[in-house]
């Protein structure tokens, strides 16, 4: 997959659905400038292609009761590949890590997780966090606001 094979109206196509996934057919057609027929051709073979991996709704946390969002750096008693696919895998069942990174530097992951409130926070990360495989040392860091969100990326790049 390179981005090669996309014209402008694939990338128009992948704006407006990343600014709002739920058009109909019909209204992503008008604005990308095609019928209805080619347009839904090419959102599929965007989609068979791996362009587009999925459909999400934006949810609020805060107003669904998760008020603390943590980054957590979790650095792993050694650099093996099984203990890391061991995390790896670990993570992926783990509800509350809404992300995972495998990053370079001192730490080996970070993580991305809710909480209701700071003592829940706590009792995650001495109950799941530190209970992960082959965890050797946690940081956390604590959201103070969101000033922007994660989401768009910048497609009018790849029209240049």
């Amino acid at each position: 997959m390179s981005e090669n094979r996309l014209d402008r109206t694939d990338v128009w196509i992948l704006q407006a659905l990343q600014g709002q996934a739920r058009l109909s057919s019909a209204e992503l057609a008008e604005k990308v400038a095609l019928t209805p027929s080619p347009c839904w051709r090419r959102v599929k073979r965007l989609e068979d292609e791996g362009y587009i991996r999925g459909y999400r709704t934006e949810l609020d946390p805060v107003k669904l009761g998760f008020g603390v969002t943590a980054f957590v750096s979790v650095m792993l008693e050694n650099h093996r590949v099984d203990l890391g696919q061991e995390f790896e895998a670990a993570v992926a069942e783990v509800p509350q890590i809404l992300s995972c990174h495998n990053v370079t530097g001192r730490y080996d992951f970070l993580l991305t997780v809710v909480a209701a409130d700071l003592a829940s926070f706590g009792d995650f990360a001495r109950q799941v966090l530190r209970a992960l495989p082959g965890v050797k040392e946690v940081y956390s860091s604590f959201s103070l606001r969101e000033t922007k969100a994660a989401g768009r990326l910048p497609l009018d790049l790849l029209l240049r």
